[in-house]
């Protein structure tokens, strides 16, 4: 028996547990639907099932004693931002997240709980859930406009879910593609399905961009409108879609894909917005947001949230422990730049580290309230200017950039030409694709997810204590100068080699330095 079958077969057997106030029920359970070979369900049933799979996304309490830093795809994404250069955590508070700043939650994976368990835990659920609404996609029966709508949610969920998992628990795709990676799971699963082996790097992204094609081919086959924010409709899936193409390096992908979401959020009322129209960066239904978390006073998380380990002014986690930008990616900034009210330079708690962050902040501080943004189309600029950079369209690029960052800084211009990097983030070249980097590195601070990047770009980095980094954090050595580190691929949780027969941990297990 493997042990993700122990955790994530919350499946559609026990979908109460994810929508907790849905009482629909899919009708057939998982063990029927392996005893038949066949999956029949509804699809206004099935949409309850992924109105749960959307909730997951930010609830807690889904790994036992560690809520306070697991709070769905918001607390990995932060973990991720930590790992960086450009993120400080001024000081350990409690504890929570401080060790992912220090890559010291390796430890932890003999645990049901930490990072290791956690970020694998997540995902693997999601990719169970979705396992059982594929299944069914011969046999759903409802309006096909809603079983194209349901399956192609679905199909996107868990191609988005193995993307992570692969940034996760691999190196990078590119010069890495023989590497192990993840086992795949496209079937529905039990408590007795036997597990499987790790597959490749290369395997994984061809099940991700098959998953997502998917995805993308039944959404365009249906006119039914997004239920809300918090699904994924077709401008989403072109901006994930747009995500893992820069991954993958390919060019032509990521601005075919960032173009068509730009086009496509377009359509629905989604614009780039300036800073002052999106303060906070906790309203959905601000006019920038693709995708993102509603979440209303009943179904908040209190201290286990997003915004008690950023907002200094609640008085909680982001008091004791506060997070700060560098003082250089500050300075990257204009004088008139808009962006630099998300941070305070001049922060009596600042000390010797970097700048309070100002950039996230709860809506409503009595009932702990704060929607979680997981898209904003200011992204889909980015990617469509690195697209255009690393094919060689200088002027092009030059302008999708500014035509972004122009509404941050009215005097902002861009004459930069070239695709140069340098070996560490702090290496200067002067090019423009390390300037249009620098702007994903400022407008997407604390959001998306900083080593991503880094992974991708196949650059080191080092963090100083001049640039306000505390000594304990502090990184000058060969553990994160090596684009080639282990630092930041996550180990395996031993419950996933404990009766697992084609997994050996003396083989199979990440690099723990």
């Amino acid at each position: 028996m493997k042990a993700i079958f122990k955790y994530t077969l919350m499946s559609l057997l026990g979908i109460v547990l994810l929508t907790a106030c849905s009482e629909d029920r899919l009708e057939t359970s998982p063990s029927t639907a392996v005893a038949t070979g066949e999956i029949a369900v509804s699809s206004s049933k099935a949409i309850a099932a992924i109105d749960g799979m959307y909730r997951f996304l930010y609830v807690t309490g889904y790994t036992s004693g560690w809520e306070h830093e697991e709070f769905g795809l918001s607390a990995i994404n932060l973990a991720a931002d930590l790992m960086g250069e450009d993120h400080i955590m001024a000081k350990s508070g409690s504890g929570w997240f401080y060790y992912d700043y220090l890559f010291d939650v390796k430890g932890d994976f003999t645990h049901n709980q930490g990072r290791p368990y956690g970020v694998w835990n997540f995902f693997y659920t999601l990719i169970s859930n979705a396992n059982y609404l594929t299944a069914a996609e011969e046999t759903m029966e409802g309006d096909p406009e809603d079983v194209n709508y349901v399956l192609g949610q679905a199909f996107a969920i868990r191609g988005f879910s193995y993307f992570m998992l692969a940034q996760w628990y691999a190196r990078t795709l590119v010069g890495h593609e023989n590497e192990p990676c993840v086992p795949i799971y496209t079937e529905p699963t039990t408590k007795e399905t036997q597990g499987k082996a790790r597959e490749t790097v290369a395997k994984v992204y061809e099940q991700i961009d098959a998953d997502m094609s998917k995805a993308e081919e039944l959404l365009s086959a249906t006119s039914r409108a997004r239920d809300s924010k918090s699904h994924l409709g077709l401008a989403e899936v072109y901006g994930l879609r747009a995500r893992i193409a820069l991954v993958e390096e390919k060019w032509n992908d990521a601005l075919n894909y960032a173009t068509k979401a730009i086009s496509a959020a377009s359509a629905e009322g989604v614009e780039v917005a300036s800073v002052s129209q999106f303060a906070g960066l906790n309203n959905v239904a601000a006019a920038n947001v693709m995708w993102g978390m509603k979440i209303i006073s009943d179904q908040a998380t209190m201290y286990a949230s997003f915004f008690s380990h950023l907002d200094a002014d609640q008085g909680k986690y982001g008091a004791s422990a506060r997070q700060q930008i560098t003082k250089s990616l500050y300075n990257k900034m204009g004088e008139k730049d808009a962006r630099r009210a998300w941070w305070n330079p001049n922060d009596a708690n600042n000390g010797d580290n970097g700048y309070q962050q100002e950039k996230f902040k709860f809506s409503n501080y009595q009932t702990w309230e704060g929607d979680y943004i997981f898209m904003r189309i200011e992204e889909m600029y980015l990617i469509k200017a690195e697209a255009e950079c690393r094919l060689g369209d200088n002027v092009t690029a030059q302008q999708t950039l500014s035509t972004l960052i122009k509404t941050r800084d009215k005097d902002y211009e861009c004459t930069k030409t070239g695709y140069d990097l340098g070996a560490l983030t702090s290496d200067k070249t002067n090019s423009l694709l390390e300037e249009i980097l620098y702007q994903r590195r400022i407008e997407l601070w604390g959001e998306f997810g900083r080593i991503y990047d880094i992974r991708r770009l196949h650059q080191g980095f080092v963090r100083t204590t001049d640039d306000g980094h505390p000594s304990a954090a502090a990184r000058s050595n060969e553990d994160t100068s090596d684009p080639e580190s282990y630092k930041w691929v996550m180990v395996i949780p031993q419950s996933e080699f404990d009766g697992n027969a084609n997994m050996d941990p003396s083989t199979d297990q990440n690099p723990f330095d």
